[in-house]
């Protein structure tokens, strides 16, 4: 999960695979907040009346996880004196939506805007009210209703037209917002009871600490913190391929039918590969594996 700090991740599989599992394990490996992120993410709970009183500065990420029962007011923030709600409570940190499809039509399309704005607007007739709302946003879905489309072991019980159904509910103007598609198979008994241990987070955490220094520098003077922020004007300073990776780009945008918005978002995740590995130019192995991350279905 190293890869996702700060971009946007879907998660894909069926249950008991560890999605929410990586979900919560991802704050252990984002870097610590500077001194303005904390102020920024305390103003907004001391807003919400959820700072504690023996907390007067936020100095971890939020990590937010709403039910998919949440209400329209409790996900976008609301009321007749308008106050934030889990969109902008995981401002600087994670916003994290389980069992996705779940949540509706109509608060999904919500989140279009501060996934592409990086804020939050409500309107009311007495005004209007904007929010920040930088975070990083994890999704977690079943492949179907019964959670077993695909699975190799388990048979599904779901018809077509109801796999069909189930993941059309949410948009492709959504997943074209998604950096990061990612399909979590079942974890076989060999891997579960084994005693070979995964690379620990405070290692992973190093990497990305080193990855977002070198971004600070990148962006020094700018309002920028990581390469998830940049615009299309900084992704055609900071994001150059060679001949190769433009003939792969090419290749990629026809064959997957890409927007533009995915383009930007493939560039801007290679740049966050290269980073990891240490690399001052985009290589064309870093391009392949943004691209590997899209989703196959598009709108």
């Amino acid at each position: 999960m190293g890869r996702s700090v700060a971009h946007n991740v879907l998660m894909s599989g069926p249950p008991g695979a560890g999605k929410t599992l990586l979900a919560r394990a991802l704050p252990s490996i984002l870097p610590p907040m500077s001194f303005d992120e904390s102020l920024a993410v305390t103003k907004i709970y001391s807003v919400a009346g959820m700072l504690p009183q023996d907390t007067p500065l936020i100095r971890h990420r939020p990590f937010r996880a709403p039910h998919h029962t949440v209400s329209y007011a409790g996900l976008v923030g609301g009321g007749q004196m308008p106050h934030p709600g889990e969109i902008s409570l995981a401002h600087r940190g994670v916003l994290f939506l389980d069992e996705l499809p779940e949540f509706g039509t109509k608060l999904l399309e919500m989140l279009r805007q501060p996934l592409e704005d990086r804020k939050l607007t409500i309107s009311r007739s007495s005004g209007s009210l904007t929010f920040p709302a930088n975070f990083m946003f994890v999704g977690a879905l079943n492949p179907c209703p019964c959670g077993w489309f695909g699975d190799p072991v388990k048979e599904c019980t779901c018809s077509l037209a109801m796999v069909t159904r189930y993941q059309k509910r949410i948009s492709g103007p959504l997943l074209d917002r998604i950096d990061i598609h990612v399909e979590v198979p079942r974890v076989e008994y060999e891997k579960l009871s084994g005693d070979r241990m995964g690379e620990p987070s405070a290692a992973i955490r190093c990497r990305v600490e080193t990855a977002r220094e070198r971004q600070a520098r990148r962006f020094d003077g700018s309002r920028l913190l990581a390469n998830a922020d940049m615009g299309p004007a900084e992704v055609r300073d900071f994001c150059t391929v060679d001949e190769s990776g433009r003939s792969l780009l090419r290749a990629a945008m026809q064959q997957l039918q890409m927007s533009a918005r995915a383009y930007h978002r493939i560039l801007k995740l290679a740049r966050t590969i290269a980073d990891l590995a240490g690399c001052e130019r985009i290589e064309t192995v870093h391009l392949a594996e943004a691209i590997q991350y899209r989703p196959r279905r598009q709108s």
